[in-house]
């Protein structure tokens, strides 16, 4: 399994709300392109350390902030 994960969004505005959501609660975080594996509407995508996942699935679904998905990553 990866050491970082990466969520992909529907829309480039929940990827941007994402990144300040996760910035704020001090996870670190930075907004990528897509990687070739994956497909998604939006070309952007967000990366984040792996073990923190379910602290990010929370954060990001009482925020509202919809995903299209969130995948394990090697990087």
């Amino acid at each position: 399994m990866g050491n970082h994960g990466v969520i992909l969004f529907h829309t480039t505005s929940a990827a941007f709300a994402a990144e300040k959501a996760l910035i704020s609660a001090g996870i670190d975080c930075a907004l990528i392109p897509v990687p070739r594996q994956f497909s998604s509407d939006c070309g952007i995508s967000l990366r984040f350390p792996w073990n923190r996942k379910p602290e990010v699935a929370e954060l990001l679904d009482t925020a509202g902030i919809e995903t299209a998905a969130i995948h394990p990553i090697d990087s």
